[in-house]
């Protein structure tokens, strides 16, 4: 980067639209996968397959040797973003539509400005962001209580649980790489983090196996350690070098839509009155808790914003939703 940040060129939008698509599709094919994959193997089959592909970018750009040396906030940040919301993910697709999967997990921004804000972070009680959160939480009361509720009986209310879990652990994952990892290269963390998360999951995944996978599953795993894991991080970096850290994530308000769109259409999951009405309310809501709604800053010459580091630490980009 030359000092300022560049517009969303045409190579921009396509790895923009590449990520809307990649980190919007893991929902779908957790679904398919936990099918006759535990939610355990799932874990450590797609993270191993990532890692194995990241490792030689990795191994040439020395990435791992700094990431060796904060080993430990290393893993932390791999239990946090990778080795908790992964398994909670699989458990609660075996009971939640995909779609209302990748929905409740776009509420990551809502919940980490309320951990900004835990923080000392005042500019979360700017109108426009609070508002934000007050709409984006009412969007995700109409989806869980609201009309035509998609998840019967208690064991879907422990499910929304679980994915509201995994939407907080993904908030908490980018304050720990801005605090304790920032001189850190990022392929080098994700890629030992994977590594040691598929480690810690294997012997898990072998006790817990107890069918023989489908080949619909076995697709869907690697599809999720190829394209949603492996793929989707090298894009994604690449997109953080062309547009900065801060504008990157935005394709994450995309993710929902892609998550729902192909729930309903490959796998027939319902369109309820709740999920329609709540749907742009979560958007919304994250939307404005996360940015203030506004997409750039002018400079005083009404150019862009030159690169910098977040204003706020409810800025952080998520790191890996899915």
């Amino acid at each position: 980067m030359n000092g300022t940040v560049q517009r969303f060129d045409a190579r921009a939008w396509v790895l923009f639209a590449i990520m809307a698509v990649v980190w919007g599709i893991p929902y779908l094919f957790i679904k398919q996968a936990v099918d006759s994959y535990s939610p355990a193997a799932v874990v450590a089959g797609r993270t191993l397959i990532g890692a194995l592909i990241l490792l030689p970018f990795a191994l040439r750009q020395r990435a791992l040797r700094p990431a060796f040396s904060k080993i430990g906030w290393v893993l932390a940040f791999g239990a946090i973003e990778m080795a908790g919301p992964f398994l909670l993910l699989g458990h609660a697709e075996q009971t939640l539509p995909s779609g209302l999967t990748g929905l409740l997990v776009a509420t990551v921004p809502l919940f980490a400005a309320l951990i900004a804000f835990g923080g000392g972070d005042r500019s979360v009680l700017r109108p426009a962001r609070a508002i934000g959160l007050v709409v984006g939480f009412a969007g995700v009361a109409v989806i869980v209580a609201g009309p035509g509720l998609a998840i019967d009986g208690g064991g879907g209310l422990v499910a929304v649980g679980e994915v509201l879990l995994v939407a907080v652990l993904y908030a908490i994952a980018p304050f720990i790489v801005a605090r304790k990892l920032g001189d850190v290269p990022s392929l080098g963390t994700i890629t030992l983090s994977l590594f040691a998360v598929g480690i810690f999951y294997l012997p898990i995944a072998l006790l817990t196996q107890h069918e023989v996978p489908t080949v619909d599953s076995t697709v869907a795993l690697v599809a999720l350690g190829v394209v949603c894991t492996a793929i989707a991080f090298m894009v994604f970096f690449a997109l953080i070098a062309r547009v900065g850290p801060v504008r990157a994530p935005l394709f994450t308000y995309v993710n929902p839509v892609v998550a729902i769109v192909l729930g309903t259409i490959i796998l027939s999951e319902p369109l309820t009155v709740g999920l329609l009405i709540g749907f742009p309310l979560v958007i919304a809501g994250c939307w404005l808790a996360a940015t203030g709604g506004t997409l750039r800053a002018r400079d005083h010459d009404g150019g862009p914003d030159p690169v910098r580091r977040p204003e706020t630490e409810a800025e952080l980009p998520p790191v890996a939703p899915g």
